[in-house]
């Protein structure tokens, strides 16, 4: 979750670290800092909030080439600058930066504290600077490496010595990491976004790959010092497709860019009007599979949702489908004959990578959904499958989560085939449909002037509730979660006939309830719950199938979304609510890209 940025080079280093930092601002975070070497010392710039007010806070600084800095999600100690990175020794001659979680601190804490060393923050990542301190003598590598030896938990590291200013040592376990090469200047981050414009030759760093970059060499082992051989990754994403491009935010961009991002993942997926991914290579995975558990984490366990539905109805496979936290703990009557489908945008969501390796040490195949080539879960699962969403920015997933949904129905659509579950011409139908999804997502927008006008009305309320039956549902669980997350507004979803069973209760004179209505067969359940919520003072927003208007009349305002297969209608209906939620946090003077406490990648558990 937190930020890592390095550069050793010819070049001037503070602009490098403060422009890779910004890359990773989507990731979230509350504080940031940096350390850079001047003069035979190291200068420590570090503040609470936003990356500006560090820059502001720096005044002047070296143009020497070698820094190191950070961007911090708290976990252990409250937001401020003395729990900002880097963190120091007692000497001040090593700054350290870290993305992970140290599970040992409090005891190595205890141990040093009684060999003399003073502590300043209240976070676990000191601890780690103090250890290099202690058995540094005349090599800052082999300290780190003795370090390591002591530390239990998650880290990327990346340290620096006033002593040794022609080297960055890094080390990796559980938390991401790449290192990018540059001419006479080599770059270290903790995500490929950081570097994208200063070159494409990259190597990901595995779990316990340890890294030593000097500005002519980069040299790579395990803990142990045995020498690692890596092959370059390529990098080919447009460093333009992570600017704004006129919007006034990332949020807003990436909603507007579903529908080319939809095209780009359907790109070479449809052969002969039929879903075909054997270019995949999972036909083989999907041979005898008696269950499928899909296992996720936030937005993506919302897909993860939709895409249970599809292919119990489509493959009549059955599916579980749990949030990644929840799943990790259980005792799973683990079948053989069983497949896994994790889905993450980045690749790297600590809790999915933890059910991932439970699931292959009991010989579980998995297949990986996610959105960044060469992420942990692409590398370590059975098989995988990209989304072509490109860079998101924004912390709140738009363009990921519908491309994701999109993934889920050509595996739908596919193993539909593969088994037989569905007459060829109703297969070809469908898919034909999901075809031209791109073009119904664009009629969406049609609607935006009409959903800001309902978000200036509403922006005040304080509770929002969202209903849908079915595919519906999962969109509502979507909806919700995209209001609370940037506009801050207390927002509920429920299976609207679970009303009566208690969240009725909720409901009070001039409460707005978003209610989904795309599923033909059950239009008259979800009115017979909304006019429920109607008798009780709810003023209801319907977000309906235009083919299905006349049924929503009794709704007290409409969205009107083009008429499309209920199946598929989850990849339209999302986008409204997308744009209500972007609108709703807009007018309360939220954060939209960055909002608090929340991250872009979590890669703590």
């Amino acid at each position: 979750m937190c930020g890592i940025m390095g550069y050793i080079g010819d070049g001037p280093a503070v602009p490098v670290i403060i422009n890779g930092l910004s890359k990773l601002e989507y990731r979230g975070y509350d504080s940031a800092g940096l350390a850079v070497y001047q003069e035979h010392s190291l200068q420590i710039s570090k503040k609470k909030g936003r990356l500006n007010e560090l820059v502001e806070a720096m005044g002047d600084y070296p143009p020497t080439g070698l820094a190191i800095g950070h961007t911090r999600w708290a976990t252990h100690g409250i937001p401020s600058d003395m729990n900002a990175h880097p963190h120091i020794d007692c000497s001040g001659r090593i700054a350290l930066v870290h993305n992970g979680i140290i599970e040992n601190y409090a005891g190595l804490r205890k141990e040093l504290m009684l060999k003399g060393h003073d502590f300043v923050s209240e976070t676990d990542t000191e601890v780690i600077a103090h250890l290099i301190e202690e058995y540094y003598q005349e090599s800052l590598e082999e300290a780190v490496r003795e370090s390591l030896k002591h530390l239990q938990g998650s880290f990327a590291i990346a340290v620096i010595s006033a002593e040794e200013p022609d080297k960055i040592i890094a080390a990796k376990k559980d938390s991401p990491m790449v290192v990018g090469l540059g001419e006479n200047e080599n770059y270290l981050a903790s995500d490929i976004p950081a570097i994208l414009g200063k070159t494409n030759r990259v190597y990901i760093i595995e779990d316990r790959e340890f890294v030593v970059l000097q500005k002519d060499m980069v040299s790579i082992t395990d803990f142990d010092g045995r020498p690692i051989k890596k092959e370059l990754f390529p990098i080919n994403w447009d460093p333009i497709a992570a600017e704004k491009n006129g919007y006034d935010h990332f949020m807003l961009k990436e909603i507007h860019e579903q529908p080319a991002a939809l095209r780009e993942t359907l790109r070479g997926n449809i052969k002969d009007q039929v879903a075909d991914l054997a270019h995949f290579n999972i036909d083989d995975i999907f041979a005898d599979v008696k269950k499928i558990y899909i296992v996720a984490c936030g937005t993506a366990y919302h897909a993860g949702l939709v895409g249970r539905w599809a292919i119990e109805k489509l493959a009549r496979i059955p599916v579980e489908t749990e949030i990644a936290s929840e799943f990790r703990y259980r005792d799973v009557l683990w079948h053989p004959q069983s497949l896994m489908i994790v889905i993450s945008q980045s690749g790297e969501t600590a809790d999915t990578m933890a059910v991932l390796r439970e699931a292959k040490r009991n010989g579980i195949r998995v297949l990986a959904v996610t959105n960044v080539v060469g992420s942990a879960v692409s590398r370590e699962a059975d098989r995988v499958i990209y989304t072509h969403a490109g860079p998101e920015i924004a912390v709140a997933s738009t363009k990921a989560y519908s491309t994701q949904l999109l993934i889920m129905y050509l595996l739908a659509l596919h193993l539909a085939r593969v088994r037989g579950t569905m007459p060829l011409n109703e297969l070809k139908e469908l898919t034909g449909e999901l075809a031209r999804i791109d073009g119904l997502a664009e009629k969406v927008f049609e609607q935006q002037n009409r959903i800001k006008e309902m978000a200036a009305r509403h922006k005040d309320v304080q509770n929002t509730f969202f209903l849908g039956r079915g595919f519906d549902y999962a969109v509502a669980m979507e909806g919700a979660l995209k209001l609370k997350e940037i506009s801050y507004i207390h927002a509920e979803a429920y299976a609207a006939g679970e009303l009566k069973h208690g969240p009725l209760a909720l409901i009070y004179e001039g409460v707005p309830v978003l209610a989904l209505i795309t599923q033909d067969h059950l239009v008259e359940k979800t009115m017979s719950n909304i006019r429920e919520v109607k008798a009780r003072g709810a003023i209801v927003i319907a977000i309906c199938k235009a083919n299905l208007q006349e049924s929503c009349q009794e709704c007290d305002e409409q969205i009107i979304l083009p008429d499309v297969n209920p199946i598929l209608a989850p990849i339209v209906g999302v986008i409204p609510l997308q744009i209500f939620a972007y609108y709703m946090a807009i007018f309360r003077g939220a954060d939209v890209d960055k909002p608090r406490n929340l991250a872009k990648s979590v890669t703590v558990e």
